[in-house]
């Protein structure tokens, strides 16, 4: 029996459904599912808690020693990066002393804002965690004053009358050239090529079910989603599970070797953990 932790999202309830339902052969494999809020799933991959999981880019470069990174399923694209969005404040350089919303300290879309903020002269320690879901109604009040949104929230956040302050997905594009690499599906080295193949070949399948069964995927979805509506569920999955979920890509290499190197280089020591 394998751990497997996948987030609810609309990405990855849409790659794993099929997996899940067991609607595939698993060649004799058995798995003990963990649907979970990325970040509850990167602090379990650091305790080595899970054997095969989601998890976001930033928080594998703490693990990369004791799991590997698979080549299908993962969470890289462009336009598709994490946002910073306020009510109040109306420029970038408004965020220093702000509190800031933040969906983790692992996640990496909190690296991209501390690797942006490093090229910059701006303070912001006055950091809040809390789940990804309640960024945007927290920005309602006066707990914080700009939150740092993921997810279907980069669909919906004009609705709640933010705006945007920057697309840290563009800034990532526009310094590398390369996609934003967001997250992915790891598995415990331990396993070796046979097993981490044939889970890799799995996650394919599943995709490509959802791919042909559409219609017979969206009641899941939408049974975790955050959002209901079906044309930011549409709109989320379009985005996210694109060619590098399905054909891992030497760009996708190129883009996490660079945060990788990025971050092993950062002299921010809040970029340490």
């Amino acid at each position: 029996m394998f751990t497997f932790g996948f987030s609810p999202c609309p990405n990855d309830t849409y790659i794993f459904y099929a997996l899940t339902k067991g609607l595939l052969d698993t060649k004799g494999f058995n798995f003990d599912f963990k649907i979970e809020d990325v970040e509850t799933l990167n602090y379990a991959v650091l305790r080595g808690e899970l054997d095969i999981s989601k998890v976001s880019c930033h928080a594998y470069y703490y693990v990369r020693d004791k799991y590997i990174f698979l080549r299908k399923g993962s969470a890289f694209g462009r336009g598709c990066g994490p946002l910073i969005v306020s009510k109040k404040l109306t420029d970038i350089k408004d965020l220093s002393g702000s509190k800031i919303a933040i969906p983790g300290k692992f996640t990496t879309a909190f690296l991209l804002l501390r690797l942006f903020v490093s090229e910059m002269d701006l303070d912001i320690s006055k950091i809040v965690v809390m789940p990804y879901n309640e960024i945007i109604k927290s920005l309602d009040g006066d707990s914080v004053d700009a939150g740092l949104i993921i997810h279907e929230s980069r669909f919906t956040y004009g609705d709640y009358g933010l705006n945007q302050l920057i697309d840290l997905g563009k800034w990532w594009q526009e310094d590398t050239g390369l996609p934003i690499p967001l997250g992915g599906i790891i598995a415990k080295r331990t396993f070796g090529e046979k097993i981490i193949k044939t889970v890799e070949d799995l996650i394919s399948e599943s995709i490509s079910f959802a791919d042909r069964n559409y219609l017979s995927v969206i009641p899941f979805i939408k049974s975790y989603a955050q959002e209901l509506s079906d044309e930011v569920i549409r709109a989320h999955i379009d985005l996210y599970v694109n060619d590098y979920s399905r054909n891992w890509h030497v760009d996708c290499e190129r883009a996490l070797e660079r945060l990788i190197n990025k971050l092993k280089g950062a002299k921010d020591k809040w970029l340490k953990f």
